[in-house]
């Protein structure tokens, strides 16, 4: 069983800049590609950026290239996720999720089985 905890949420103006920190649980994190989601009321969970397990490979949505970072530490079992540039459509509740690895990628969350309880960000105009 792997538990994820997510933190970094808050409020913040349009081009502002929000660092979303996700600490697992168990000895077995690089074996487990972690990505961060978000979602808002009404709409299904939306896939933000993904990192493999060694950190080696990243993809993000297009939405947010160029102003998002999805980072990891393998050492204190940390996935980050720094937020820069913020617009108000980037308000959601933001999820961080893992997998075990398998060698194919996948963006879409119901490929993902373990997730956080999620953070809320908020973008002001």
């Amino acid at each position: 069983q792997v538990q994820l905890v997510e933190s970094g949420g808050g409020l913040v103006q349009t081009g502002g800049s929000l660092r979303l920190s996700c600490v697992t649980s168990g000895r077995t994190f690089t074996t487990y590609v972690m990505a961060w989601f978000r979602q808002v009321p009404g709409k299904e969970r939306e896939f933000v950026a993904r990192i493999s397990s060694l950190g080696r490979s990243t993809d993000y949505a297009d939405s947010v290239k160029g102003r998002f970072t999805i980072s990891r530490d393998n050492v204190v079992n940390t996935v980050s996720l720094q937020m820069n540039s913020l617009k108000p459509e980037d308000t959601a509740v933001y999820y961080c999720a893992a997998r075990l690895s398998s060698g194919t990628y996948y963006n879409t969350a119901d490929k993902y089985t373990y997730w956080g309880q999620g953070t809320q960000v908020t973008v002001s105009s």
